[in-house]
C-alpha cells in the first residue's frame, strides 16, 4: 500500500505529464513558477484536461452526458476533501494552499456542455460567451494560484484568456468543422466577408477567406494588448510564466498569418527551437508588455 507521500509523488507526476503532454502551448510557462505554485497549475490544468478528454471520448461513444456527471461528482468530492481520483487528490492538496473557487471549474463543465448542442455561433457575442465559459474559468484558477491585488488582474486575465481561446479558434478552423462539425468563428462576419461553410469544409483559401481570418487576428491581438497590464498586477513570481505564455500564444498567431491562413492543413505551432528561444527572451524581458 502507498504511503500519503507516495501518493502525492504519484499524483504530481501524473498531472505534470499531462500538463506537458496536453498543453504544450501553456507548460512551458508553468516551467518558469515557483514549486508550490507549478505543482498547483499541473493539478489543476491536468483536470480540466481530464475533463475535456474524456467528454471527447465519450462523445464518440455516446455517453457524454454521463461522463460530465461523473466529473462534476469528483469535483463535489474534491472540494470535500474525499477525492477519489488521482488527479482529484492532486487538486484536493492544493486548495489547501490556493483559494480556487469551485465555480471556475463547474464554468468549464458548463462549456463542455454547450459543445454538446452548439456547434455554430451566430456573432461575436456568442462567441465570447463560450470563451468566458471555456478559457475565462481557466482565467480565475490561475489567477488564483498566481496571486494578485488589484482586481483590476481579474479585467486583464479576462482579455488574455480570451485572446489564448481566438487564437485556438483560428488555429483550428479546419479541424474543428472537419472533425467535430464545429464552426466557432462568427456566422454573421462569415457572411459579411463572403466566406460560406462550404469554403471552410473544403479548404478554400479563398481571398475573401484571408481577408476575414485577418479581421479575426487583429481582434485576438487587440485583446492581447489589453491584456498587457496584467503583467504587473500578479505577484512578482508568476510574472514571467505569464509573459512566456502570451507571447508563445503570439507568436502562434503570428504564424497563423505567415502562413497565409494555411488552417487547414497540419496545426500550426511552434518547433521546439522556437519555444527554446522564447524561453531566453522571457529571462530577459522587462515585462512591460509582450
Amino acid at each position: 500500500m502507498l504511503t500519503d507521500r507516495q501518493r502525492d509523488a504519484a499524483a504530481d507526476r501524473l498531472c505534470r505529464r499531462v500538463a506537458h503532454r496536453a498543453g504544450p502551448n501553456f507548460s512551458v510557462g508553468f516551467r518558469l513558477l515557483p514549486r508550490p505554485k507549478r505543482r498547483a497549475v499541473y493539478a489543476a490544468y491536468a483536470f480540466c484536461r481530464f475533463v475535456d478528454d474524456e467528454v471527447d471520448e465519450a462523445a464518440a461513444a455516446g455517453g457524454i452526458e454521463n461522463a460530465l456527471d461523473a466529473w462534476e461528482a469528483e469535483l463535489m468530492r474534491v472540494y470535500e476533501g474525499r477525492p477519489e481520483l488521482t488527479v482529484g487528490l492532486a487538486l484536493a492538496r492544493s486548495l489547501e494552499r490556493f483559494p480556487i473557487p469551485r465555480t471556475a471549474f463547474e464554468g468549464l463543465i458548463a462549456g463542455c456542455r454547450l459543445d454538446l448542442s452548439k456547434t455554430r455561433y451566430a456573432d461575436f457575442d456568442e462567441l465570447l460567451e463560450y470563451c468566458r465559459l471555456v478559457a475565462g474559468t481557466i482565467s480565475t484558477i490561475s489567477l488564483a494560484i498566481f496571486g494578485f491585488e488589484d482586481e483590476e488582474a481579474v479585467r486583464r486575465g479576462d482579455q488574455l484568456a480570451t485572446a489564448f481561446q481566438l487564437t485556438n479558434v483560428l488555429r483550428d478552423v479546419g479541424e474543428d468543422i472537419r472533425e467535430r462539425n464545429r464552426i466557432y468563428v462568427p456566422a454573421d462576419e462569415m457572411e459579411r466577408f463572403g466566406v460560406t461553410e462550404e469554403d471552410l469544409l473544403a479548404g478554400r483559401r479563398t481571398e475573401p477567406f484571408r481577408e476575414f481570418m485577418m479581421f479575426q487576428l487583429q481582434r485576438a491581438r487587440t485583446c492581447y494588448l489589453r491584456a498587457e497590464p496584467l503583467l504587473r498586477l500578479v505577484r512578482e513570481d508568476a510574472r514571467r510564466c505569464i509573459w512566456l505564455m502570451g507571447r508563445v500564444y503570439l507568436d502562434i498567431l503570428d504564424r497563423i498569418e505567415a502562413s497565409g491562413f494555411a488552417v487547414f492543413g497540419p496545426r500550426i505551432g511552434i518547433p521546439a527551437v522556437g519555444k527554446a528561444a522564447l524561453v531566453l527572451r522571457s529571462l530577459r524581458a522587462d515585462l512591460s508588455g509582450w
